[in-house]
């Protein structure tokens, strides 16, 4: 049986935010998508980026695969899920933005770190996370300080997504002319604020200065300088 809560979410969206939108859909429909962001986003169900963002119909093109990895570009093997949205929104919907958009308490993250045992003979989340492991070394053992670690390692994993993506030519010989950006960021789940990567500096600072209602930027379990 289809899940209840889809269907009820259904009946909202047609009651309420279609017949605000319905003209934004059917020119999407007539016209096609011209995103001008690619948002390479986490699986995690908390981390939307659309919600995140606030966008509209047609805003966004979006891809979300385990902890936001980017591969380095490779031709070998048969099926390339996420080389192949980035391929189309470069090439064919000539996207001007492409942001990595990491986030606190990323489950694929906290599995790397731990090394756990594979949850399926063929293991595909371990595989996946093997993307990482360049950040990983980079950054040293955790020691046993996870806590400290982790936020490390996942603003690391941004890092090393971003320069896998200088590896695929489409993206780097754009990005060489000016006519694609690449950006980085952060997600707080527990804070709401969105760190972004100053691309002279590296450094991830708050998006905006006045998030309602916090003192801080972050807390201090999501991010430690």
């Amino acid at each position: 049986m289809f899940p209840q809560r889809l269907t009820e979410g259904y009946r909202a969206f047609l009651d309420e935010r279609l017949p605000r939108e319905k003209n934004r859909y059917e020119a999407l429909a007539e016209k096609g998508q011209s995103p001008e962001v690619m948002i390479i986003g986490c699986c995690d169900s908390r981390v939307s980026p659309e919600v995140i963002f606030d966008a509209s119909p047609g805003e966004m093109f979006v891809v979300r695969n385990v902890a936001n990895l980017v591969p380095p570009f490779e031709t070998g093997g048969d099926y390339h899920g996420t080389s192949a949205a980035l391929e189309f929104a470069v090439q064919a919907l000539r996207v001007k933005h492409i942001v990595v958009l990491g986030h606190a308490r990323c489950g694929g993250i906290r599995a790397f770190a731990d090394d756990t045992a594979p949850l399926s003979p063929g293991d595909f989340i371990g595989r996946w996370m093997t993307l990482i492991k360049p950040a990983g070394e980079r950054l040293g053992p955790h020691g046993g300080n996870l806590d400290e670690y982790l936020p490390r390692l996942e603003l690391a994993a941004i890092e090393n997504s971003l320069q896998n993506l200088m590896t695929f030519p489409c993206v780097r010989i754009l990005v060489e002319r000016g006519k694609l950006q690449l950006h980085g960021a952060y997600f707080g789940v527990a804070t709401g604020v969105l760190l972004v990567r100053d691309p002279e500096t590296g450094e991830f600072k708050p998006a905006v200065d006045d998030v309602p209602g916090r003192v801080s930027p972050f807390r201090a379990q999501e991010v430690r300088e």
